[in-house]
C-alpha cells in the first residue's frame, strides 16, 4: 500500500480516469473498477468492417482541462494523444439553405449570418463580446472549485459568488438571445448550447451563451485515431501512475460501517477502501449501491424529483459514399426548433421534425472508413425515459423518420448503408447505466435545478465522492473531466 492509502474509483469514465490519475499522481493506491469490458464509459468504440465510429460524445472543446490532467503530474498531454484543430468547427444547416460555418474569425461569421438576415450579423460581435464576459465570470469564479458539501455548498464565499453571477440565471438562453437576434436560424444556431449540455434553450438559463466563447475563442478538436484515443491516452497515464484498471468486474454494493465508506462487493468479490469514488451516473449507481437508509439526503423521492437531462436516439451507418454537405461536425436545423424542445421536455416524446447532429469522423481522418465511404454517427435528441414512449414499438418507425429527413436534406444513399446500428433512449439507459436515458446527468433549468444537484463529498456516508455529469460542474466532456480533477484536489487536501 502507498504512504496515502487506498482509493476505489467505480466507473472509467472521463472524470473517473481524470480522478484516478490525480490522486495517484499524490501517492495514493487507486483501483479503478468498470463492469464493461473497455474503460471510457459512455465512450466506447465501435469497429465493424472498416468503420470506425466513437460511440459516445465526440465533441471535444477546451482542451486545456485536459492538458491540466496531464500537467498535473508532470506529463505533456501531446506526448500521449494528439489534438487536430476544425476548422470550421462545425456546420449548420438550416430549411430556408442557409449554411453556417462556424469559425473564430468574426467578419466571416457576420458574412455568413448577413446572407439571412443582415441585421442579426450587425449584432453578432456584441452577442460574442457578451459571450467571453459569461465565460470569463463563469471560469474564474466557479469553474475552479466544487460545492463538495452540503456546508460548503451555502458557505459565504459560494453564496457570494453564486449571487455575482445571478444575472446569468434571471432570463433563459433564448430570451438572452433575442437582445441580440431575431431571425429563427441564429436562435437555433447559438440556442443548441443548452441542448449540448442537456437542456433546452428555452428553459436554460443564459449562461450557457458562454459556450459559443468556448467553440471560437478556444476551439473545436478532433483526435487522432478517434476520440476514442483520448480515453486511451488518461488510461495508459493511469496506468504508468501505479492505476490498477480491472474491467468486466461490476460493483453491486458500497459497504458501510460507522457511516463511512469501507469497500465494494462486486461480481469478483469483496475490494476494501476508506475512501470509494462513485464515477457511474450518480443517481442510478447511488440507488443501485446503497440502501435508501443509507443515504437520507438522496433518498428515492428526492432522486424521483430530479429532471434528468434530454436523450438521445443514435444511429451508426457505414455509408458507400461522400458528402460535401458534411464537415467533420453537421447540424442539420429543423424549422420547428421550439416544437422539438416542447415535444422533448413538455410531451415527452421524441421530435416529429427533429434537428439532426452528424459526426463524419471520416472526413477528418480517412482511416475511420473505407476509402470512398463515410462513417455517420447520426443522432437526435431525444426524451428521457417516460410511459410517454415506448421505444420498443417505436424505433424502428423513428429510425427511418431521421434517416428520411437526411434524404430531403440531399444525403442521398444513406439507406445503402453497410453497417447499422440504432441506439434508443432505452438502449443507452442499459449500456451506460444512465438515469432514465438522460446522457448529460440532470437537465439544468433553473439556478434552483443547479443549487440541487448531489454534491461531490456525500452527505450521508463519510468518505464516499462523486464525479461526472449529475454533480458539479455538470455534464459535457471537459466538465466531466474537470469534475474528477477537482475532486482528486480536494480529496487530497482534507486527507492532509
Amino acid at each position: 500500500m502507498s504512504a496515502k492509502g487506498k482509493v476505489l474509483i467505480v466507473g472509467s469514465g472521463f472524470g473517473g480516469l481524470a480522478c484516478a490519475i490525480g490522486l495517484a499522481g499524490r501517492g495514493y493506491q487507486v483501483t479503478i473498477l468498470e463492469r464493461k469490458e473497455h474503460v471510457g464509459g459512455k465512450l466506447q468504440r465501435i469497429a465493424i468492417d472498416g468503420y470506425r465510429f466513437d460511440c459516445g460524445p465526440n465533441t471535444i472543446e477546451l482542451p486545456y482541462v485536459f492538458r491540466n490532467v496531464f500537467r498535473s503530474v508532470g506529463r505533456r498531454m501531446e506526448d500521449y494523444v494528439t489534438l487536430i484543430p476544425l476548422e470550421p468547427r462545425s456546420r449548420s444547416i438550416f430549411t430556408d439553405g442557409s449554411v453556417v460555418d462556424m469559425t473564430g474569425d468574426v467578419e466571416a461569421m457576420q458574412h455568413q449570418i448577413d446572407t439571412y438576415s443582415p441585421v442579426d450579423a450587425l449584432h453578432y460581435p456584441a452577442f460574442l463580446q457578451e459571450s467571453r464576459m459569461m465565460f470569463q465570470s463563469i471560469k474564474g469564479r466557479l469553474m475552479n472549485q466544487l460545492p463538495i458539501g452540503h456546508r460548503e455548498k451555502w458557505n459565504f464565499s459560494v453564496v457570494m459568488e453564486l449571487l455575482s453571477v445571478v444575472p446569468l440565471f434571471r432570463r433563459s438562453l433564448n430570451r438572452e438571445l433575442r437582445h441580440f437576434f431575431t431571425h429563427p436560424n441564429s436562435l437555433a444556431l447559438f440556442g443548441r448550447y443548452a441542448a449540448r449540455v442537456g437542456s433546452s434553450p428555452f428553459l436554460a438559463p443564459s449562461l450557457y451563451g458562454m459556450m459559443h466563447s468556448c467553440e471560437v475563442d478556444h476551439g473545436t478538436y478532433s483526435i487522432r485515431g478517434g476520440t476514442y484515443a483520448l480515453v486511451e491516452a488518461l488510461r495508459i497515464l493511469a496506468e504508468e501512475l501505479g492505476v490498477e484498471i480491472k474491467t468486466g468486474v461490476e460493483a453491486r454494493q458500497i459497504h458501510v460501517q460507522g457511516g463511512r465508506a469501507r469497500g465494494v462487493e462486486t461480481s469478483e468479490g469483496y475490494y476494501e477502501a476508506p475512501l470509494i469514488v462513485i464515477n457511474g451516473d450518480l443517481l442510478s449507481t447511488t440507488q443501485q449501491l446503497l440502501s435508501e437508509k443509507l443515504r437520507p439526503s438522496l433518498n428515492d423521492r428526492r432522486i424521483a424529483s430530479m429532471e434528468p437531462s434530454l436523450s438521445a436516439f443514435v444511429q451508426l451507418a457505414g455509408v458507400p459514399s461522400l458528402y460535401d454537405r458534411l464537415l467533420h461536425h453537421t447540424v442539420f436545423f429543423s424549422d420547428r426548433y421550439e416544437q422539438e424542445f416542447t415535444e422533448i421536455f413538455n410531451q415527452r416524446r421524441p421530435p416529429s421534425k427533429p434537428s439532426v447532429y452528424i459526426c463524419n469522423s471520416s472526413y477528418s481522418e480517412k482511416g475511420a472508413a473505407p476509402e470512398g465511404h463515410s462513417n455517420l454517427f447520426i443522432m437526435t435528441y431525444a426524451p428521457y425515459l417516460s410511459d410517454a414512449w415506448d421505444w420498443e414499438e417505436q424505433r424502428d418507425k423513428y429510425a427511418e423518420n431521421v434517416l428520411s429527413t437526411l434524404r430531403g436534406y440531399g444525403l442521398q444513399g444513406i439507406h445503402k448503408s453497410h453497417v447499422l446500428q440504432t441506439y434508443a433512449p432505452d438502449q443507452l439507459a442499459r449500456n451506460t447505466g444512465a438515469y432514465r436515458g438522460g446522457m448529460y446527468g440532470l437537465a439544468t433549468h433553473s439556478l434552483r435545478q443547479i443549487l440541487r444537484r448531489p454534491s461531490n463529498r456525500s452527505n450521508d456516508v463519510g468518505g464516499l465522492w462523486y464525479v461526472g455529469g449529475s454533480t458539479y460542474p455538470g455534464g459535457g466532456v471537459p466538465y466531466v473531466a474537470l469534475s474528477g480533477h477537482l475532486v482528486a484536489g480536494y480529496i487530497a487536501h482534507e486527507m492532509g
